[in-house]
Parts: structure tokens; sequence; C-alpha cells
């Protein structure tokens, strides 16, 4: 289903500019505060102000491509000709993924290797950022979590921050404790490229400046729920807002996303919406099935590419 902002995007896109009164007249079913609401929060994404109450649609040239193949194999990628990895491994770890909103009955779950890392390394910018979705440490897990620390440290991939996904309301009970949270770990290859506005240094010099470090500083905490069952197309689905907002920290608009194990293609979804390219990775040519279908109708979305791996 589209999002009201992509329905919007997609009753203009072709022609020129629009009012608010004609978007809502457009989605008239919408109150006219939250259609007003998702222009706003898409300026400079979906949409442009021309005037007071005049905006035109922003044209696009991003593109995804699905690659159906196993995501541990990069070897089809250049050195460094990429932006950030942000990606969901399906992790081995039978408590972490039992009971919870996780179901790997019928999925190939491993632990990462050296050599995994050796390859985000190698694809990866100097500067950019690796951002793994990991379970929250348990005492099944603990031992597993740092090895990922020190694997990525030997790459020259630096701990860089970890924030806590909250998944809403939702509580599994399972293991020694009742838990609703994943890990946002995220790597820098190198010291971390310049992201953030410098407010002092920019109203100096009156040209916009830069520090090291994501665009803005991250959360405590992502306080987003898990995508409901009944929706999901995935068993290890992320949300979208979740994805959206990990890639307004860590890249800017034109630039490229390689998600490994794209699963359900939502960050494909999230890359596209907000003007990234992406590569998605995926082995299980069902699931790439579902990718094509869910991007198809995105407003953004122009092509998709099939090379399968051997």
């Amino acid at each position: 289903m589209k999002s009201l902002a992509n329905t919007i995007y997609s009753c203009f896109k072709d022609k020129g500019e629009f009012s608010l009164k004609d978007a809502y007249s457009e989605n008239s079913d919408k109150p006219k505060e939250t259609v007003r609401a998702r222009i706003y929060d898409n300026l400079g994404v979906k949409f442009e102000r021309v005037a007071k109450g005049l905006y035109k649609t922003i044209e696009g040239d991003e593109s995804c491509v699905v690659i159906e193949g196993d995501g541990r194999d990069l070897s089809m990628l250049e050195d460094a000709s990429i932006d950030c990895i942000l990606t969901d491994h399906p992790w081995l770890d039978k408590k972490s993924n039992k009971g919870g909103d996780r179901n790997f009955a019928t999925y190939d779950c491993f632990r990462y290797t050296l050599d995994d890392f050796k390859e985000k390394a190698r694809v990866l910018k100097d500067g950019c950022f690796l951002v793994e979705i990991l379970p929250a440490e348990n005492e099944n897990n603990y031992d597993y979590l740092y090895q990922i620390k020190k694997y990525a440290e030997q790459c020259g991939l630096l701990y860089y921050s970890k924030v806590t996904w909250k998944k809403g309301n939702f509580v599994s009970n399972t293991g020694r404790k009742s838990k609703n949270t994943q890990d946002v770990m995220i790597f820098s290859k190198g010291k971390a490229r310049c992201l953030r506005i410098d407010a002092k240094k920019t109203k100096d010099t009156g040209t916009p400046q830069y520090m090291s470090g994501t665009a803005q500083m991250l959360p405590a905490m992502f306080d987003i729920p898990p995508v409901a069952r009944k929706n999901k197309i995935h068993q290890s689905e992320l949300p979208l807002t979740l994805c959206e907002k990990i890639l307004q920290f860590v890249t800017r608009q034109g630039e490229t996303v390689l998600d490994t194990f794209a699963g359900s293609g939502v960050v494909g979804e999230a890359a596209l919406n907000l003007k990234r390219n992406c590569i998605l990775i995926e082995l299980a040519h069902r699931n790439v099935v579902k990718i094509r279908d869910r991007l198809a109708g995105n407003p953004f979305f122009r092509e998709v590419f099939w090379h399968a791996t051997t």
C-alpha cells in the first residue's frame, strides 16, 4: 500500500505545479491537516515549495538494483563503490529468534566471519557507515556480538555508536527476561565522514561547514513498533520508518545504499523514498519476487536488474 506522501506525489508528478487546494481535492478521503503535513514532511525530498501554498514534485533519477544471490558474496561490486551498508543478517541465535517477531524456521541462519567484514570494508567508501541490525545482548549471544565488533575492527571498520530499537509496546516473553528491543550498531570505515552541520563555523564563515559524524546527533533510542504480523511479507521485516530514520542520519540524497540480506526489500523502499540509490541482494527467489512487487508501486522506482550470482 502506498503511503499518503507517495499517493500525493503520484497525483502531481506529471502535472507541474499544484496547490494545497489541489492536494486536498485529490485526497478528499483524508483530513486536510494530514495531507498538508505529509507535504511539509517531504519538502526537499518529494516536494519543493514554489510560492506560498504552491508546490511541485521533485524529479528523481535514483534507481534500485535487485541481485538474486548470496549477500556474503560481494564480488560483483567495485571497491569503494557504496556510501552506506544497512542490513539485518539472519543471525544464528535460537534464543533471540524464538518466540519474538522473527521466525526463521525455514531460513538458513549463520554467523558472520572475518571474511564478511573484509568484503564490507572493501566496497564501502572511506568515512562511510556500516549499520548492522542485531539482537539485544543475552546470555546466549554476548560472545558473538563482541566477535562482530572485533571482526569489524580488524577490517578498519571503527565502532561508532549503538542505538537501541525499542519495538513500541511489543513484548516477547522468552529467555530470562521479557524483551522488545534490538540494537542498531553503527561502524564507520576509518574516521567518520563529515555529515553534521557545524552551526558556529557556518555562521562565522557564511558558507556551510561540517563536522565529523552523522547528519544529526543520534537519539538514545528509536521507539518504533514492528511491522504487524498480518502486514509482513518477510519473517524479519524491519519497519519502513526505522529504515528511513537511519538513512537520514548516515546518508545524503543521491548516494548508494547496500542491503546484503534484503528480505522484504524495505531498505530499498526507504532509500527510494529519500532519493537514494539502492542495491538489494537476496538469496531466496520467492523474496526477490516480493521485492519486485513491492517496489513496482513506488513512484520513485525506475527499474530492477536481475543478476543471479553463481
